[in-house]
């Protein structure tokens, strides 16, 4: 599975994973990416998008 959007190119986020005795830790966030079928100028294609994409109607889904 890709780590990107095929939209708007959100991938993953890195940082620290903090502890209550505040020993950090590496720590890796992923988007969530799913798997969907949309229209394009081209046909229909299937591409990763982000929740956020699907959400907001950036991504037009073919039946």
């Amino acid at each position: 599975m890709p780590k990107t959007c095929d939209i708007c190119g959100k991938g993953p986020v890195f940082g620290n994973s903090v502890s209550h005795s505040h020993k950090s830790s590496p720590k890796k966030w992923k988007p969530n990416l799913q798997h969907v079928k949309t229209k394009t100028d081209s046909g229909n294609k299937f591409v990763w998008a982000c929740t956020r994409c699907l959400r907001s109607g950036k991504v037009q889904k073919a039946v």
